[in-house]
């Protein structure tokens, strides 16, 4: 909503005054989600990061499932929110 505010404003006033506005928000919300957990996934995969590591280095397993959880946030941000 504020990316639109700020920096699409013809986009979000005609989303805003044919009221698409919410229905626009919910379906990037929900293609945004989507797309960060398959990504992490992928990235966790790619890396080797499997449920025996979480077992024996839990902590090492968190900190490797947060980088790969950032960087797909990153992706999706540029590929789904900013476009």
């Amino acid at each position: 909503l504020e990316f639109l505010k700020a920096h699409r404003r013809g986009t979000y006033t005609t989303l805003l005054t044919t009221c698409k506005l919410n229905e626009h928000l919910a379906d990037i919300d929900a293609e945004a989600s989507q797309r960060v957990r398959d990504l992490t996934a992928a990235f966790a995969k790619a890396d080797g990061i499997t449920e025996q590591l979480k077992a024996e280095n839990n902590l090492l397993w968190a900190q490797e499932m947060n980088s790969c959880h950032a960087i797909a946030e990153e992706i999706v941000l540029r590929e789904v929110v900013y476009r």
